[in-house]
């Protein structure tokens, strides 16, 4: 079941990624499996750059989930910007933050 939580958060991931250069060439890939989280680095020849970590939480209890931290960076191809991506995954969802995304307004709770 581990393994299925961690597969689904990847790919859920993955796919909000922006879509590779068909051209580019992976310079850096490494990653780490444990049975308690996971971590990868990835480099790509287009500048385009990925790092995550996911950790199990509550690792002990019945059903454990897997906290994940990341960034991804990409340069545009038509306005020549970089950017870059921070997220959190939890039990809160999927949270990124960078300085092109809109933040949403603070919610205020009235008495």
């Amino acid at each position: 079941m581990k393994l299925v939580i961690v597969l689904v958060t990847v790919l859920a991931i993955a796919m909000a990624a922006p879509a590779p250069d068909e051209h580019a060439e992976i310079l850096k890939l490494d990653s780490h499996v444990e049975h308690d989280g996971y971590s990868f680095d990835m480099e790509t020849s287009d500048g385009t750059s990925r790092h995550e970590d996911g950790k199990v939480k509550d690792f002990d209890s019945e059903h454990p989930a897997i906290v994940v931290h990341g960034t991804y960076t990409w340069k545009d191809e038509h306005d020549g910007k970089v950017y870059t991506v921070n997220y959190v995954a939890d039990e809160n969802g999927f949270q990124p933050t960078g300085e092109h995304i809109p933040q949403l307004p603070a919610i205020t709770h009235s008495e």
